[in-house]
């Protein structure tokens, strides 16, 4: 059996013009393919995943877009920050007798009479995607075979590419890709005219983007609406297109007064903000950033050893505080699972309160070190008036290009955060400060974000584990936990094993994923000491009970178990009795 006449890395496009051909020949009408795939989707994903080839596609990302070779095939990991709509493109035309298609690519091959009925006009979804904001430093894609074929790359492909650039424009820039603009006489007098400049000139509307954190215009083909969703972290598998010596197009406005200059590929230009036109998509999780392959099921001895290792270490980096450590591993594995009347269930934020400046730079420095290690999405806030008066935290839509411009609480579902308030001092608030403390409140007691769409204002719900260091209780952000933090020793600094690191993240990544219910007897026995402690102290209230349900949950998942045992409840008591002696 002869192999394919394509290479799926190299030459993705000819697995695509392959497929068509295939299906073009069975098929007499191409509008069967309106909105669908004609087979090419499978190849690639019998290639990727069948065959286990998915870690031999080059991550696309800041340091590789220099080497990548563009109509390859790589894979870019990000979240989607924005989403820009639909855009019209030349599907599939006629060149001749035969049917020719344009899917996953910018600029149509052959050219065509626009509005011709040899020609089908399809529609794809554009996503601007950013690397997941707080991305910790391990938690970045390598592979060492995709980084060796990205740098295969001469200077004399680079000046074929060069050369090859002259010649043709890229079509992107404006709304319907394909041969309308591509072959039309004010595209010529363009290519002849480099000085023509207009007011749609890209590198006008969009400053230089920081390599450090390389976006990319995603390209979605044949998918639900409802797959992907604002803030999801998924892997974009697809074509790249892109060339940094490109020069940005000029346009004169006279020549498009439809108004094609609003499109937001040109607010976008191809010479800074790469395209992938994706082939295959999938959402991850935070499992999906682990970089080796420890033991994916969650075996008891496994999670024990990883539970007893980790909260050592925890209580050794709190100055030997175990209540504390007890509390921090809660809260690690924390997250909203559920909502019911306004409530995120399952969240469990943590204020660790008498921590001054001094004991902050020491415990709090140490903190934000092994929780960037553990977790993959993490960030450290040093709340000041200054900050809350001039930082914009909620994402806010520029209708003037078209955009939205993020805010520092757009982030990914099981971000972690950490808020040191022991650098507030005394000041006032303006009107953007109590803005932003309004919506640290709304964060922290609800989950929920609110964008600013100028016409309206839209929440947002948010699944963020935030802990606050504080002299006294917060005032800004209300906790779940109010926990006195109470060390005997300045902590331990030891540098912790890789391999051992590793598992920490495994176990973290695993316990939080796990299933959990509290069976018909244990619900008797946690619904009698509910009665009986709020018989004992009249102040205990529903967020009280909330949280004791969600402490059990976190200590039998700790554990590696699926249901809450008498054993784990009674631990859930003794915390918060020593935590309550600690607040008297």
């Amino acid at each position: 059996m002869v192999g394919p006449m394509y290479d799926f890395l190299a030459n993705p496009l000819g697995a695509v013009r392959s497929t068509f051909d295939k299906a073009i020949g069975s098929e007499s009408d191409p509008s069967s393919f309106d909105g669908k795939d004609w087979g090419a989707v499978d190849l690639f994903r019998h290639f990727l995943f069948d065959q286990a080839r998915l870690s031999q596609v080059p991550i696309l990302n800041g340091a590789t877009i220099n080497w990548i070779k563009p109509n390859t095939l790589v894979r870019f990991r990000g979240m989607i920050q924005d989403m820009l709509g639909n855009e019209l493109y030349v599907g599939a035309y006629k060149d001749g007798s035969a049917w020719r298609t344009n899917k996953f690519m910018d600029i149509s091959q052959c050219p065509v009479e626009f509005n011709s009925p040899d020609m089908r006009l399809w529609e794809r979804r554009l996503l601007y995607c950013v690397p997941v904001p707080g991305l910790s430093s391990w938690a970045e894609s390598t592979s060492e075979v995709a980084v060796n074929m990205c740098m295969d790359s001469t200077s004399e492909q680079r000046d074929k590419r060069r050369r090859m650039d002259i010649e043709v424009v890229d079509c992107n820039d404006f709304p319907v890709s394909g041969d309308e603009f591509e072959y039309s006489p004010s595209a010529k007098r363009m290519r002849e005219d480099p000085k023509n400049e207009g007011p749609c000139s890209s590198h006008v509307i969009l400053p230089d983007v920081d390599r450090d954190s390389l976006p990319c215009l995603v390209k979605i083909y044949d998918s639900p609406e409802s797959e992907l969703k604002l803030n999801d972290v998924f892997e974009f598998v697809g074509v790249l297109t892109f060339d940094s010596e490109l020069p940005s197009e000029k346009v004169d406005q006279d020549e498009f007064s439809n108004g094609l200059c609003d499109d937001v590929s040109v607010n976008l230009p191809p010479n800074k903000v790469p395209r992938l036109h994706c082939v295959i998509h999938r959402k991850l999780t935070g499992y999906d950033f682990l970089q080796n392959s420890p033991p994916t099921e969650p075996k008891p001895h496994l999670v024990k050893e990883a539970r007893e290792a980790l909260l050592r270490h925890l209580t050794s980096i709190l100055g030997n505080d175990g209540v504390a450590a007890h509390f921090m591993l809660l809260h690690l594995l924390s997250r909203v699972h559920a909502r019911a009347d306004n409530v995120a269930v399952g969240k469990l934020s943590l204020n660790l309160t008498c921590i001054s400046k001094e004991i902050a730079s020491v415990f709090g420095t140490k903190l934000n070190i092994v929780i960037k290690n553990l977790l993959p999405f993490t960030k450290c806030i040093p709340l000041t008036v200054e900050y809350l008066n001039t930082v914009f935290l909620a994402p806010k839509k520029d209708y003037q290009i078209n955009r939205l411009i993020p805010g520092v609480l757009q982030l990914a579902e099981g971000s972690h955060l950490i808020f040191d308030e022991t650098c507030l001092e005394t000041g006032t608030l303006d009107s953007v400060g109590i803005e932003n403390t309004r919506l640290l409140k709304a964060l922290a007691e609800l989950q929920k974000v609110e964008y600013d769409f100028q016409y309206y204002k839209m929440e947002m719900m948010a699944d963020v584990q935030i802990l606050v260091l504080s002299e006294g209780k917060s005032n800004i952000l209300p906790a779940d936990i109010i926990m006195p933090f109470q060390p005997s020793s300045s902590g331990s600094s030891d540098a912790v094993p890789a391999e051992v690191l590793e598992a920490w993240r495994w176990y973290l990544a695993t316990v939080r994923s796990m299933p959990h219910a509290i069976e018909s007897d244990m619900q008797k026995v946690v619904e009698n000491d509910l009665v009986t402690a709020r018989q004992a102290d009249r102040s205990l209230g529903s967020q009280d009970f909330s949280r004791w349900l969600t402490m059990g949950r976190l200590i039998s998942a700790s554990f590696g178990e699926t249901s809450l045992s008498m054993e784990h409840w009674q631990m859930v008591k003794e915390l918060e009795r020593l935590r309550i002696d600690r607040l008297k």
